[in-house]
């Protein structure tokens, strides 16, 4: 297997619910499981890494593109909020 920090965001995702499905199953062995353990933390790692490294990506791009004041933060709580009070008004 590649290593963690060379897969691709999808194919480390994949993987690692790949491990959390495998350690579900109570077939394993303690030696097995803490192996599969230690590759789970290990891309999960890498995934966050590259998660990461995006938002970055993102935010030098809208800086450079679209300016300073156009860029502010995701915030999911606000977004449904906004989408139960609209559901509540209608």
């Amino acid at each position: 297997m590649a290593h963690a920090q060379d897969l691709k965001y999808e194919d480390a995702l994949k993987r690692l619910e790949q491990l959390v499905e495998e350690l579900d199953r109570s077939e394993l062995d303690l030696e097995a499981r803490l192996k599969k353990f230690e590759e789970g933390t290990k891309l999960a790692r890498v995934l966050l890494k590259k998660l990461d490294q995006a938002k970055k990506k993102v935010e030098v791009l809208v800086k450079e593109n679209v300016g300073e004041a156009a860029f502010a933060p995701y915030d999911d709580d606000l977004e449904q909020g906004q989408g139960e009070s609209e559901v509540r008004a209608a």
